[in-house]
């Protein structure tokens, strides 16, 4: 092991699942680690865990998984999508630096999500089945279901399904109970926390909604309401 590998302080065996407590993970797509870290530090208590992905690791550098996995479960939403051995590097390197979990994409195959099942033990593979986006309609739907099941036969902790459709959600989410389903696209894309939880999402993914609020905890308490009273319904 290398020195630089060394000052990371991080083992596998430090990784924590992510469970439901308030049904809300907070998507951080910041550029700036300090903004970064306050934010997570202020909604800790009312999320499960916070999600990152390009944006916020390209500008400050990988060592934001780290330093936020000290306050914060760690999704790393890289949404891998490449060759099996390039995702097994990929995932590796996520899990070691800190991530409870790792978000791939469930288009490359087969093979290439069971990479990264077996790369992340004992962190968490979630897979993409379908975006939130209206693009994903084009292509991702068609194949969407077929996803599901491969990410379920490959013991995937989980999917990822669409706040936005909430139909699609119930029938992805049908396939693959009791894996959990994380579910983008609520706030700012128009999803509905209260529509996804009661489609089946286990998880609502939010980010502009609570980031960009004058008081991200306060926005953060609001969407784990909103969740909560959907589950008693």
């Amino acid at each position: 092991m290398t020195s630089r590998h060394a000052n990371l302080h991080i083992r596998q065996h430090d990784t924590r699942r992510v469970n439901r407590r308030n049904g809300v993970i907070l998507a951080l797509d910041v550029t700036d680690a300090s903004r970064a870290a306050s934010i997570a530090a202020a909604t800790k208590d009312c999320i499960d865990a916070v999600k990152i992905g390009y944006p916020l690791v390209l500008a400050a550098g990988p060592e934001m998984i780290t330093a936020l996995s000290k306050t914060a479960l760690i999704i790393c939403d890289f949404k891998v999508a490449d060759i099996p051995s390039t995702n097994e590097l990929i995932v590796r390197e996520a899990v070691r630096r800190g991530a409870s979990a790792v978000i791939v994409h469930g288009l490359t195959g087969r093979d290439s999500v069971a990479a990264c099942v077996n790369a992340a033990k004992p962190a968490e593979i979630f897979v993409v089945t379908e975006m939130s986006h209206p693009g994903a309609e084009e292509f991702m739907a068609a194949n969407a279901e077929r996803m599901a099941r491969i990410a379920k036969e490959l013991g995937a902790a989980g999917i990822v399904a669409p706040a936005t459709r909430p139909e699609r959600l119930r029938v992805l989410h049908d396939i693959v109970h009791p894996l959990q389903v994380l579910a983008p696209g609520v706030g700012a894309q128009g999803g509905d926390a209260a529509a996804a939880t009661r489609a089946g999402a286990d998880f609502v993914i939010v980010g502009r909604s609570i980031y960009e609020a004058r008081d991200p905890a306060k926005a953060a308490r609001r969407v784990a309401t909103a969740v909560a009273d959907a589950l008693q319904r």
